[in-house]
């Protein structure tokens, strides 16, 4: 209600503000508010609880004073830019020693999270808990008293305040005596805070102080859904353990806790409706907050229950369950036992979880059938599986079967329900690409499956189908399957000798026979499953194609009634093994190869050629997704730089980690496998660290929970020392446990793992992976001999070590090299937190657009792009606060299309965000950070921000000098960005590494090398080594030559800039010769010096921004589109006199472009295209986009890349007369004279899920995008904070209807 809706209220009258009356829950709530706020989050508040945390902002303070994030106005983020430019101008360093190329120095550990003094929260109390005096007694209760509290000021005064219904005041009540009367002259105080600062000076001012402290960046102050885990801890272990504010002050004291129905919660969310964009939101962020809440809680419930917290509720020794806040926990039961013991039960828990993920992912098409919230936890050791409990099974009519419906021993069943859950079954089966099969069942009779045997289809009490038990929906990979008789033997060895004995017999098997492996749950990846189907479609178009040619040709064969096209169809159909005659349809039986399954007999042809499809499959991973990745690696398109990251780069091919053996087979028998060694390091190292923590977890769990921190410490020294001793480990732990009282009986079976030593776990990992890998030779038999003949680091070990099994320890300096000594001691474990692997969930609508978007930059249409891109990161904002990995992927492109559009005070905004949303929900030194710092880098650079894009580059390459070292491609990337922002002989340094890395990796015929070779003589000509400079050109030109063509426009660019470079050498040496001016007196040419916009370019094309191209097609395409342009601007002169003046610039840029042809540029043809387009062919944009003059990828670009001397026509920031200088032609192939008035003010506001769509000029559209430069900042839009979060413009891409949802026009080749 406004005021002036209230009766009687008239101009004069006096507002009086009354405070209300506490209630007991509304006290608990304002002394939880008070806790709060004295409890604000410090820069090491997320170590010390295992999360990653977020440096930016301690690091640069970049988000509290230079740049406010998205929501303030433009005139403060002009007002902050101006302010960050001024300071960083004036703070420009040198880079540290330490990451200078070559240094030997290793980057100091503290230098990871480095401390901020500015951000330090001030301590106010030294300690505020509930008094023991609590709760008030009857007496005291009856006459208002709520609580009482014990306070202790900073100035060591100790104080006990009543809560009461009037507010709060000073009572009597000492440690020793119980007075509850009032303190004389104390007043009662309504807010706490206030009594606070009467009886304390010093709570006072750190109030005030606190107060005025800068806030955080919503990104950072959101807690993040998921936690990642941090390896590295608090500096000191003890130092702030203490936290003054723990005690349950708040409400839910009295508050008991009900035990939530995890799976009620979850299917809820999913049952929700989904017509409208406004209720897919609702929905998915629903779906986002459960599971979210489900994985915190298995996290807890798993720390719980391996600490011995929680009873088993079953009396089953080898399978214990638990139950803790309505989350199942379970190691896993004997569905994986028989399959391989530990290794089989630990299998088919990771197995579990993806087959849930595959079927939620269908769950847009298929709502009817539902599994359980699942999670896998590994905790010291110990993997649990995490499920919500099933509901219970439903009754129906009379005689009808209860609950099961489907399964192997579900028997021959026949009702409506039944049928339902078949139909689900067979919707599922086709997403899935799983064959429709029958298997004899128990009693003999057919069961009809789309599952595989184990899995469970079931009606539960709420009336819902469940699919249980699909841990093997996946098909078999029969690389890895034994023959059954070889089984049944293995079976009988087992229960005879024991496991033992049975792994031992498989660690002295013959290497090179893949399929002996620790356990028989050797599954396919649904990624090689969809590549292996595509191949198989490639073959039976092929094979179509050959047959129609046998029989008279293509043309014959289709015509209408010719039977020969049928035919051919029909026999390319058998070729290939499809399930059908008349089309192509490739399904895979998920129970070949299982043992004891007996198929029909009816059905050996389809088992048989299904047997054949499996071993092709097989087949397939290594004769071509392997070399494939390998290929993409040779050309730098995949660069994996820590183990996680080429975990992931295989599973994207649906290569499984077991193939690790097989990758490093490879590379050995490469002719490039000199090119490939920094993916040798990481794929020794990874198995060497897999079979490390398989070690270990069985290591851990003989040891006592008092000396979890000495064993973990020894186990490192065993991994990273070589020839650790097992005599020096137990020493300290027994001198410990004396100085404690404990040492005595017993003591010899509690250290019973101090006699590991280092020779022994080597010998076990060796073990390990001759077992798993297939590897008899390679790793040797210390950590020395990955770091001689891979050149692995220690450090980079010991990271991705406790990374995976979530060991985290103390901030300082490890000494790795230093056998004398344990370099790392019982002290420097801080702490061993739970590993988890959970459901990923995605916002439906966000991903739809992201896609769409990365199409539409793969045409080359970036306005297009930036619109979705907008689209898309408002949804995910909705979905899930932008702190999810995909959202973070979409920010981040975002911000790219913001830059080329010639906004790049937007895209900083942007990329300031993404990089503390990758911090936080990737980790700090995650591979995708430091390529995000090193973007923001390019963006803060363009605003004249020099010293920032200094120390995020600073950053970068110390996080890659830790992650991987120096001796990876994307180093060459960081240094050759160093070597443009940096000026002197350091800015040569970096730029001669990264033209030796580019060199060795790339090749030297390549055309960033090339790019290299000519940086080097830009900055060589400005310190005056001409000589220097022209071998280096003439390099370049070499490759540009080889690789473009004579008349390529860069290859004509690189002469003419080698001959100013000669001429000017020429110059130099005949006046030294005849005794004129010394060398430092000579004003280096206008041509030979770089230019800021030209530093810019360069920047862009050295971090992918840009893209270099030398297709003649994309050449001719070019010519074109100029031709269309003019066309165009023809058209439109006599309709509006308006446009003469854009005619006369096309034209005028036309002629600038022809002349650039043969003046002295450094003009490279470049797309400007993300990162996604790379590895993408180019199309050609429809006549009716053309009209819009996006951005394409098919039309070159002559731009100064090289030198900035071309001549090109520019719009000022007012839009209005055009100037020659410095320009980046970028759009289609040229520049474009005018800005397009709908990149920012046409943009619709969207409130609420609904949007309104403003109409476009067409000659907005005709207008097309440009990239204009004024000084050394890029581009003269401008658009505020709020549009940048919440703008989406709709055009002809996507429809807003009234009822909030967004139907996407995406081009047919889509």
């Amino acid at each position: 209600m406004e005021l002036q809706q209230i009766k009687g209220l008239k101009p004069g009258a006096t507002l009086r503000l009354v405070e209300e009356p506490y209630s007991p829950r509304s006290a608990r709530a304002h002394l939880a508010r008070v806790q709060d706020l004295l409890r604000a989050a410090g820069p090491h508040d997320a170590l010390r609880d295992g999360r990653s945390p977020s440096i930016l902002n301690t690091l640069t303070h970049t988000l509290s004073t230079d740049a406010p994030p998205a929501g303030h106005s433009s005139k403060a983020l002009k007002r902050a830019a101006s302010n960050s430019k001024t300071e960083s101008t004036n703070q420009e360093t040198p880079p540290p020693e330490y990451i200078l190329p070559g240094a030997t120095e290793r980057p100091p550990l503290a230098t990871l999270v480095p401390t901020d003094p500015l951000s330090e929260v001030p301590s106010c109390l030294l300690d505020l808990s509930l008094s023991c005096w609590n709760p008030p007694p009857g007496p005291r209760k009856l006459q208002g008293d709520f609580l009482y509290l014990s306070v202790q000021t900073r100035e060591g005064r100790q104080c006990d305040i009543t809560s009461c219904p009037r507010g709060f005041f000073l009572n009597r009540s000492t440690t020793e005596v119980f007075d509850p009367r009032p303190a004389p002259s104390t007043p009662v105080c309504h807010c706490l805070t206030d009594l606070l600062s009467q009886i304390s000076p010093e709570f006072k001012q750190s109030l005030t102080t606190l107060r005025n402290r800068n806030q955080r960046p919503s990104e950072e102050a959101l807690a993040a859904p998921y936690r990642v885990l941090s390896w590295l801890g608090p500096a000191s272990a003890t130092r702030s353990h203490r936290n003054t504010h723990s005690n349950p002050l708040a409400m839910q004291e009295h508050i008991i806790p009900e035990t939530p129905d995890w799976n009620e919660e979850l299917q809820a969310a999913r049952g929700l409706p989904q017509k409208t964009l406004e209720e897919r939101l609702q929905r998915d962020r629903a779906i986002q907050q459960v599971n979210s809440a489900f994985v915190w809680a298995a996290t807890q419930g798993a720390e719980t229950v391996i600490d011995g917290c929680v009873d088993p509720i079953n009396s089953s020794l080898d399978d214990m369950a638990f139950l803790w806040s309505g989350v199942f926990l379970s190691q896993g039961g004997a569905a994986g036992t028989h399959l391989g013991g530990e290794r089989g039960k630990r299998a088919a828990q990771r197995l579990e979880l993806r087959a849930v993920q595959a079927y939620s992912q269908l769950e847009v098409d298929l709502q009817g059938l539902h599994t359980l919230p699942t999670a896998v936890v590994d905790y010291r050791g110990v993997r649990l599986s995490a499920q919500g409990l099933a509901p219970g099974l439903q009754g129906s009519e009379a005689g009808a079967p209860r609950g099961l419906l489907y399964g192997y021993a579900a028997g021959p069943l026949e009702n409506p329900h039944r049928r339902k859950l078949l139909e689900l079954l067979a919707q599922a089966a086709k997403g899935l690409s799983l064959q429709r099969h029958a298997v004899i069942g128990p009693a003999g009779h057919h069961v009809p499956l789309f599952t595989s045997v184990d899995a469970q289809g079931l009606l539960g009490a709420d009336g819902r189908y469940y699919v249980l038990d699909v841990f093997r929906t996946m098909p078999a990979d029969a690389n890895y399957q034994r023959a059954e008789e070889e089984e049944k033997k293995g079976e009988e060895e087992e229960e005879g000798n024991g496991e033992g004995k049975a792994e031992e017999a498989a660690v002295t098997s013959d290497p090179k026979e893949p399929h002996r492996f620790p356990h028989g749950l050797c599954r396919l990846r649904p990624e090689l499953v969809k590549a292996f189907l595509q191949h198989k479609n490639s073959q039976f178009t092929q094979r179509v194609r050959e047959r129609m040619e046998e029989n008279g040709g293509v043309e014959e064969c289709v015509k209408p009634g010719d039977p020969r096209g049928a035919e051919a169809v029909r026999g390319a159909c058998r070729d290939v093994g499809s399930i059908s005659d008349v089309i192509f349809e490739m399904r895979l039986n998920p129970n070949v190869f299982t043992l004891g399954v007996e198929f029909p007999s009816s059905e050996s042809a389809a088992i048989q050629l299904q047997k054949r499809l499996l071993r092709e499959a097989g087949s397939f991973i290594l004769t071509h997704q392997i070399p494939a990745l390998l290929e993409d690696c040779l050309h730098c398109q995949e660069m994996p730089i820590d183990g996680a990251a080429l975990c992931r780069v295989l599973h994207d091919k649906g290569i499984n980690l077991r193939y690790l053996g097989q990758l490093t087979t490879a590379i050995s028998q490469s002719e490039d496998r000199d090119r490939l060694r920094h993916i040798t390091r990481l794929a020794y190292c990874e198995i060497v660290l897999r079979s490390a923590r398989r070690v270990f977890n069985n290591f851990l769990q003989a040891v006592e929970v008092s000396s979890l921190s000495s064993a973990v410490s020894h186990f490192l020294c065993c991994l990273l020392v070589p020839h650790h001793g097992a005599a020096s480990a137990g020493e300290e732990p027994k001198k410990r446990s004396r100085r404690r009282g404990r040492g005595g009986g017993g003591a010899s079976d509690s250290m019973a793992w101090s006699v590991l030593s280092g020779n022994e776990l080597w010998n076990l990992i060796g073990q390990d992976a001759k077992m798993t890998y297939g590897l008899t030779e390679g790793l040797g038999t210390t950590v020395d001999h990955l770091v001689e003949h891979y050149g692995a680091q220690k450090m980079s070990i010991l990271r991705e070590f406790c990374l995976k099994t979530g060991i985290q320890l103390r901030l300082r300096d490890y000494t790795l090299d230093n056998r004398n000594k344990a370099p790392i001691g019982p002290d420097d474990v801080y702490n061993i937190l739970p590993v988890v692997k959970h459901l990923t969930m995605t916002c439906q609508d966000a991903s739809v657009m992201f896609r769409a978007a990365q199409v539409y930059l793969q045409k080359g249409q970036l306005d297009r792009a930036y619109e979705q891109l907008k689209e898309a990161s408002y949804l995910f904002g909705r979905v899930c606060d932008d702190l999810h990995p995909e959202a973070c992927s979409c920010l981040s492109l975002l911000a790219k299309a913001a830059y080329l559009q010639g906004r790049p005070t937007e895209a900083r905004s942007v990329q300031l965000r993404v990089v503390v949303i990758s911090e936080r929900v990737l980790g700090f030194d995650h591979p995708d950070t430091i390529k995000q710092y090193a973007l923001l880098a390019v963006y803060v650079f363009a605003g004249g921000e020099t010293a920032l894009a200094q120390r995020c580059l600073y950053r970068a390459r110390l996080l890659m000098l830790l992650v991987h070292g120096e001796d990876h491609p994307y180093i060459a990337t960081l240094d050759s960005s160093l070597g443009l922002v940096l000026q002197g002989p350091q800015s040569i340094q970096y730029l001669q590494n990264a033209l030796k890395i580019n060199s060795f990796f790339r090749g030297a015929m390549d055309v960033k090398t090339a790019l290299n070779h000519h940086l080097l003589a830009q900055r060589m000509c400005v310190v005056g080594d001409y000589r220097g400079a022209m071998t280096h050109e003439r390099e370049a030109h070499i490759v540009f030559q080889n690789k473009c063509g004579e008349d390529h426009p860069q290859t004509k660019c690189s002469a003419e800039f080698l001959k100013a470079i000669t001429q000017q050498a020429v110059r130099v040496e005949r006046s030294l010769r005849q005794g004129g001016a010394e060398l430092s007196d000579f004003a280096m040419p206008e041509p030979l010096a770089p230019s800021t916009d030209t530093t810019l370019e360069q920047l862009a094309l050295v971090n992918g921004i840009l893209k270099t191209s030398y297709s003649d097609k994309m050449l001719q395409m070019r010519e074109k589109l100029k031709e269309k342009a003019l066309e165009e601007a023809a058209e439109t002169r006599p309709a509006a006199p308006d446009t003469a003046n854009q005619k006369q610039a096309v034209e005028q840029q036309t002629t600038d472009e022809r002349e650039g042809e043969t003046t002295p540029t450094n003009g490279a043809a470049q797309e400007m295209t993300s990162d996604i387009a790379e590895n993408h062919e180019t199309d050609t944009p429809s006549p009716e986009n053309n009209g819009n003059s996006q951005l394409t990828t098919t039309a070159d670009t002559d731009s100064p890349i090289l030198n900035g001397n071309c001549s090109a026509s520019d719009t000022d920031e007012e839009g209005g007369a055009t100037r020659n200088g410095d320009q980046s032609k970028l759009t289609n192939g040229e520049v474009s004279p005018t800005v397009t008035g709908n990149q920012s003010d046409d943009a619709a506001v969207k409130v609420n899920g609904e949007s309104e769509s403003h109409e476009e000029d067409d000659s907005n559209d005709e207008a097309g995008t440009t990239v204009t430069k004024s000084g050394p900042k890029v581009g003269v839009s401008m658009v505020t904070d709020a549009l940048s979060e919440i703008s989406m413009s709709n055009g002809a891409d996507s429809t807003m209807t009234t009822n909030g949802a967004v139907a996407t026009a995406l081009p047919d080749s889509e």
